[in-house]
């Protein structure tokens, strides 16, 4: 909710923006260091614990959290909030700093924070921040939160457990994409090569290129998702091969028409324009980043309704669009390529969209974006650049 002064100045976008004075701040610090009771849960809570003021403001911190901080002493995280304490980018995108900005509705930790201390109640989340400079050598951080208020000699103060689920999260997307996608690939290879078994008498070429362009997708299925997992494009290099606009929609076609996503909804693939052009690109690589596109969109799709797919020239470059009826929030969409974010809030996602970003912009040259209005819908577009197009 929007907040602002006297002159019309919007103060936040989300948390309330005031902070205690340096002399209540100080009396607070004290209190904290003085109190058993908190002096016992810093000790004994396992995990990355903080203290909070009813500001958010931070009153201590245990040594496994000032040392994922790097910080030399408690002292340097005493009166910042979280975010700024961890240097997540969207810190200081108002003045009011954490909690304030248009990122922060969407924070699973600002949302812990702010719905603990309206409710007095405990509140789990899970957050993913991206920070600079990085922490303990990433720069995306996923946590699961949980804040519980708690009052002490007429003061309230609130807890903040910090648990880095990044090896679990990482772990959960290697089930989600990785063994799915080498299975499927995997029981293709194995399928032309039980063919050619069957028949050894007879020599098959197109089957044998079939399985040796199966294998090639395998071990490319392997970097890609190395890629993906450790957020590193760089050893992934680029293969360009010539590919012409019918071949990619009807290989994306082929590739989700069995998916779980489509069932129950209609996927409608329209033919390539008769004035398309051929493409110089890595068709692998363009072909996970249409289908992202679309199981998100048949995923956003009600029963019975449809997503569509096509391409279109324009202005020397040929886009990919995919579409689907649904609507995506304002709030949503300033974080929709933000990797490890999902509005569905649960590990193992928030790599879909992620991935489009990465792998279409730094490694295929394109440019992914969006549109999403009510009356629109929602569409996701890659276009490839005029030097990506060759002739016939």
């Amino acid at each position: 909710m929007n907040r602002g002064d006297a002159n019309g100045n919007v103060l936040t976008h989300y948390a309330p923006a005031e902070r205690v004075d340096a002399g209540e701040l100080r009396a607070q610090l004290d209190f904290v260091a003085n109190d058993p009771v908190i002096d016992g849960l810093m000790r004994v809570v396992g995990g990355l614990l903080a203290v909070l003021n009813e500001q958010r403001q931070v009153l201590a911190v245990n040594d496994r959290l000032l040392q994922l901080l790097g910080l030399g002493s408690a002292e340097q995280a005493f009166g910042l909030r979280l975010g700024e304490a961890v240097h997540c980018v969207h810190a200081h995108a108002m003045p009011g700093g954490c909690g304030t900005s248009e990122y922060c509705s969407t924070c699973g930790a600002a949302i812990a924070q702010v719905t603990s201390l309206a409710e007095n109640r405990a509140v789990e989340r899970v957050c993913a921040i991206d920070v600079a400079p990085p922490i303990a050598g990433s720069d995306h951080l996923f946590f699961r939160v949980q804040a519980c208020p708690l009052r002490r000699e007429g003061r309230r103060i609130l807890l903040l457990v910090l648990q880095d689920i990044t090896e679990e999260q990482q772990r959960a997307l290697l089930d989600r994409t990785f063994y799915h996608d080498v299975k499927n690939t995997l029981c293709a290879v194995i399928g032309a090569s039980e063919m050619l078994a069957m028949d050894r008498e007879r020599s098959d070429a197109d089957m044998a290129d079939h399985l040796v362009e199966m294998t090639r997708r395998l071990s490319r299925e392997i970097e890609l998702q190395r890629c993906l997992v450790t957020a590193r494009p760089d050893g992934l290099g680029r293969i360009t091969t010539r590919v012409t606009v019918r071949q990619v929609l009807e290989d994306l076609e082929r590739a989700c028409v069995l998916h779980p996503a489509v069932r129950g909804r209609r996927l409608r693939v329209q033919p390539a324009p008769a004035e398309a052009p051929v493409l110089a690109t890595d068709p692998t690589l363009l072909g996970r980043v249409l289908q992202n596109m679309v199981i998100n969109a048949l995923e956003a799709t009600p029963d019975g309704a449809e997503a569509r797919v096509w391409a279109e020239r324009a202005e020397g470059a040929i886009e990919f669009c995919v579409w689907n009826d649904a609507v995506i929030t304002a709030e949503n969409a300033r974080r929709i390529f933000q990797r490890n974010f999902s509005t569905k809030g649960t590990i193992g996602r928030g790599l879909g969209t992620y991935s489009m970003k990465l792998l279409g912009e730094q490694v295929l040259g394109g440019r992914v974006s969006f549109t999403s209005t009510p009356d629109a819908g929602t569409c996701f577009r890659i276009r490839l650049e005029a030097n990506d197009v060759v002739a016939e």
